[in-house]
């Protein structure tokens, strides 16, 4: 089932074959017009009448009306907008705790709907990216950053239904923005991120390397023809690739580069290839979209992360063990949550839309220094199977969690975008191995 169709939240409102569907029309229509009393039939067999009732009072209250015809009013009277709009600002700064005057409260707006936007710019820019021109939003709507503007056009008959459907998507993307800033702040996240690359810096990483020293190397890898997996891996250094670069690599063989830090148990020296990353709000309000929350405090559980990569198993343990060692010489304990390790064969399914249990990598969360830090790592030949292997690539994965979870289908439904998105996806899934297996 796809799991942002299974709860009954605000995602509900995007959802085209229901009773909240954007029509050709806007319909002003008597209390108890037929029109009206189809509506509340159609509600009732959806099990979404109280979900309506719960988005009209929103509505009516936002825009300080009592009814559908004094919205009509209010589309028409320039100024009855105005005082509107300065109302509204006043109680969506006291709903999001928006600290100052009027103007910071503004800033803020347009902060989320620079969020909301990015979330369908990033789409069309990756994942997309082969049907882009397909999914531009309408100029008007992509200009306005207004939450009261935004929230007549989908009422306003002027508008085009594509328009008034864009417009109500983002004003739900406009509101995932707001919960998600609204975490940060409260949860201090920019200082944790700054708090957990200095603790990275000073007590994990050798000290006789300088802060952002690298150095590059080569994963050189054979994969195989039935499902280009990894079957085997070495590392070759900077100058030794170079010496390479004239010959030409058959079939099944690829090249990757990557950059390591170093740490030091006992006098080992022991490459890491890193990946540190603070959770962008697109991602999360995409995540949000995924799992069907509203709630980032529920949803968003991997704000900060780590992605590491060693070159066999035994060093994993190693790094395990020098983490909490670290941790203890910052003056904290660590203690490893939600622990899932399937480096060594052991398979494990998360539920998650479009994942594959045959992923093998150690996942943990490490709780230490006030914060909760997801880490996930990988040898050598598990990290070449997350960038390469058939039904594993993260590309791969990519696609699948979009079309999978329904978010495609909820931010571009096929009557508006004329897009058959089972084609689409297995499409996008061909394009994508065959970029992955003929890029040297």
């Amino acid at each position: 089932m796809k799991t942002v169709a299974c709860k009954d939240t605000i995602f509900k409102l995007l959802e085209q074959d229901g009773p909240f569907a954007t029509r050709d029309t806007i319909h002003y229509q008597p209390l108890f017009s037929p029109f009206s009393r189809n509506q509340v039939v159609s509600l009732k067999k959806s099990h979404l009448l109280n979900r309506y009732f719960i988005t009209r009072n929103q509505i009516f209250e936002f825009l300080d009306v009592r009814s559908y015809v004094e919205i009509k009013n209010l589309i028409d009277n320039e100024d009855c907008r105005k005082v509107t709009r300065h109302r509204a600002y006043s109680l969506l700064s006291r709903m999001f705790g928006i600290a100052g005057n009027e103007s910071e409260c503004l800033t803020a707006i347009k902060n989320y709907s620079r969020t909301a936007d990015g979330v369908i710019r990033y789409l069309k820019r990756a994942v997309l990216s082969p049907y882009s021109s397909y999914l531009d939003m309408d100029n008007k709507v992509d200009a306005i950053y207004d939450p009261v503007e935004l929230l007549l056009i989908p009422f306003d008959d002027r508008y085009h239904k594509k328009a008034r459907f864009e417009a109500k998507r983002k004003l739900i993307l406009m509101q995932l923005a707001a919960a998600i800033e609204q975490r940060e702040r409260e949860t201090e996240i920019e200082t944790k991120f700054a708090d957990f690359l200095d603790f990275l810096n000073n007590y994990v990483w050798s000290a006789d390397a300088k802060i952002g020293e690298q150095e590059p190397a080569f994963l050189v890898s054979r994969h195989s023809p039935e499902d280009f997996s990894c079957c085997d891996v070495a590392v070759h250094t900077w100058d030794r690739v170079l010496e390479d670069t004239e010959k030409s690599f058959e079939p099944g063989l690829k090249r990757t580069l990557i950059k390591r830090l170093w740490f030091h148990s006992g006098n080992r020296k022991i490459p890491i290839y890193v990946i540190v990353r603070k959770k962008e709000p697109v991602a999360k309000v995409l995540k949000l979209l995924r799992k069907g929350e509203e709630n980032p405090d529920i949803a968003v559980a991997d704000e900060l992360g780590l992605m590491g990569v060693l070159d066999r198993i035994a060093d994993v343990r190693i790094f395990q063990k020098h983490l909490v060692e670290s941790a203890f010489r910052a003056g904290s304990f660590l203690i490893q949550e939600d622990v899932s390790d399937t480096l060594e064969g052991r398979f494990h399914h998360n539920g998650n839309a479009g994942s594959s249990a045959n992923t093998p990598m150690l996942k943990f969360f490490a709780r230490m220094g006030g914060m909760r830090v997801e880490f996930i790592i990988h040898t050598n030949k598990s990290f070449l199977n997350y960038i390469y292997q058939r039904g594993v690539a993260h590309r791969e994965y990519e696609v699948n969690r979009l079309f999978d979870s329904g978010v495609a289908d909820l931010l571009f439904p096929k009557d508006i975008y004329f897009l058959d998105l089972a084609s689409i996806k297995s499409n996008l899934l061909h394009r994508f191995r065959q970029q992955i297996e003929n890029e040297q």
